[in-house]
């Protein structure tokens, strides 16, 4: 029987399947699978007749963490061992690998063994999936992108022997045809993302906003996943879902960690880590709970009071007094993506028009003609700004400096500039140039713009709670922004402790 069994079985290569994982395919720490588990109402690890699905399976920690709850939990109910295993692995618990190795290892961790047909198995299954299913999906090309999550065709559209990362539950319309059941509470951790073949093979998109949104279509009576904190502020593929979440009052629970390898330990995730509890029955305020400094800080407000998510209530706070004594902002002021429409890859001609490129190369020229000046900055000073004033940091829990003498030029007059750079602002005269720099090198105003950023990157968007104040002269400094906006003792020490020290010309952390 054993050999009938194994014959008719696809053996892959483990080295094979390992060196098609994708890097944003997280392994869960079970810790972390309990503390989301512990988000939803014990009772549910009680009944009987409660259904969770997993739908992206790695090592299957979430099921086998439910099913130590359900094995107690059940316990009265069904007293015999065997049949209550029975009961809650095959009506129960289910789950959607995300890969054919994630399946076999979902499988061992969960039934025992991979192979849920087998005597070793902790319950017996017809087949060797059990509810632990893995379909080779193939993605849906449309001028050379997936129309479910926009895969690249030429990275993806490979050989059968490599994974192609089209995971079944975001690639269908009808979700709920998968194993055609309703589910009680869907709780995972999905892929984060998948590289879109864009820019120098750097460029990916996210995946897991899919994920959610399709785990919604499920309509179970509770969510919860953990995802990348980049969503607070949008971005790239973002922006819509970005609303969703911040308009959805079903979300009640939100735990915030600014530091990923508080979770995940070893793993770099720019911008932090989060989990949240949606409960479909039960809309209201969201309790959110940020893990800062060692400390755990809990507090309940509104998910939409701005357009982007502000994860620290002391920082609340003081936006929201600030904003009761300011109603222009930076984000007014600073110029767009591509001020002048020259790119990072234009190359540079040997006259013309003076232009910054990359800070390494400083000011070359680019051609008249391609110098596009529709916005009336040209003939005027400015401040330029990298755009991506903290790249490398993605600790947010640590000081962050964003701006200082070695990343901000002065350019003059008759200058432009690459989309390496951001123009801060454009004014008649250098002397206003320099106050606005002054300004802008404040913890204050510096702090003010942190609130809106998860990633290296930075757009106008994301200085709408800096205020403009118009008229700049003369030198501003931290002790004039606090008198001019009531800022206390106490939040001047947190907004400190939140932004690193410009010292000689250089960001000390």
């Amino acid at each position: 029987m054993a050999d009938d069994f194994y014959s008719g079985l696809y053996n892959p290569d483990v080295l094979s399947c390992l060196a098609n994982l994708s890097n944003d395919e997280v392994f869960t720490p079970p810790e972390i699978a309990n503390q989301m588990l512990d988000l939803l109402p014990q009772e549910l690890f009680q009944d009987p007749s409660t259904k969770f699905l997993d739908p992206a399976c790695k090592s299957g920690v979430f099921l086998r963490e439910i099913a130590k709850r359900l094995i107690k939990g059940l316990e009265p109910q069904i007293p015999e061992l065997q049949q209550r295993l029975d009961h809650i692995f095959q009506q129960q618990l289910y789950g959607i690998a995300i890969t054919e190795l994630t399946s076999l290892l979902a499988r061992r961790g969960v039934y025992c063994s991979k192979y849920p047909n087998s005597i070793y198995s902790v319950t017996m299954f017809k087949d060797a999936e059990g509810n632990i299913r893995f379909k080779r999906i193939k993605h849906q090309w449309k001028d050379g992108r997936c129309v479910f999550c926009g895969a690249s065709q030429g990275q993806y559209d490979r050989d059968v022997a490599l994974e192609t990362h089209a995971y079944e539950l975001i690639h269908t319309t009808r979700p709920e045809e998968i194993f055609k059941m309703k589910f009680d509470v869907i709780i995972g951790n999905p892929p984060y993302q998948l590289s879109d073949g864009g820019g120098t093979g750097t460029s990916a998109r996210p995946l897991y906003d899919k994920f959610v949104e399709q785990a919604k279509k499920l309509n179970p009576r509770y969510l919860t996943m953990i995802i990348p904190a980049r969503w607070y502020s949008g971005g790239k593929g973002l922006d819509v879902f970005r609303e969703t979440m911040l308009n959805d009052r079903r979300i009640r629970k939100i735990v915030d960690f600014e530091n990923s390898d508080d979770v995940f330990h070893g793993v770099d995730i720019a911008g932090g880590i989060c989990f949240f509890l949606w409960d479909r029955e039960n809309v209201g305020l969201c309790e959110i709970t940020n893990y800062y400094a060692g400390e755990r800080v809990s507090s309940v407000r509104d998910l939409n009071e701005y357009d982007t998510f502000i994860r620290h209530e002391k920082a609340v706070e003081i936006v929201r007094k600030v904003q009761l004594q300011n109603r222009k902002y930076l984000s007014d002021l600073v110029s767009v993506r591509q001020p002048f429409g020259i790119t990072s890859t234009y190359i540079p001609t040997n006259q013309g028009i003076p232009c910054w490129y990359t800070q390494k190369q400083g000011k070359l020229f680019a051609n008249n003609k391609d110098v596009n000046d529709k916005n009336g900055l040209l003939n005027k000073w400015k401040l330029l700004i990298p755009k991506a004033p903290i790249a490398g940091q993605t600790d947010f829990s640590k000081p962050v400096g964003f701006f200082y003498d070695g990343n901000v030029r002065i350019a003059e007059m008759g200058t432009c500039c690459s989309e390496s750079w951001l123009v801060a602002c454009a004014f008649d005269t250098e002397l206003e140039v320099i106050a606005f720099k002054s300004y802008l090198f404040t913890k204050i105003a510096r702090f003010l713009l942190l609130q809106t950023v998860v990633s290296q990157n930075i757009t106008k968007k994301n200085f709408c709670f800096v205020p403009d104040l118009g008229k700049y002269e003369g030198k501003y400094t931290d002790d004039m922004l606090r008198e001019m906006w009531g800022i206390s003792e106490e939040e001047w020490l947190f907004i400190d402790s939140k932004i690193s020290t410009i010292n000689g010309g250089e960001n000390v952390e």
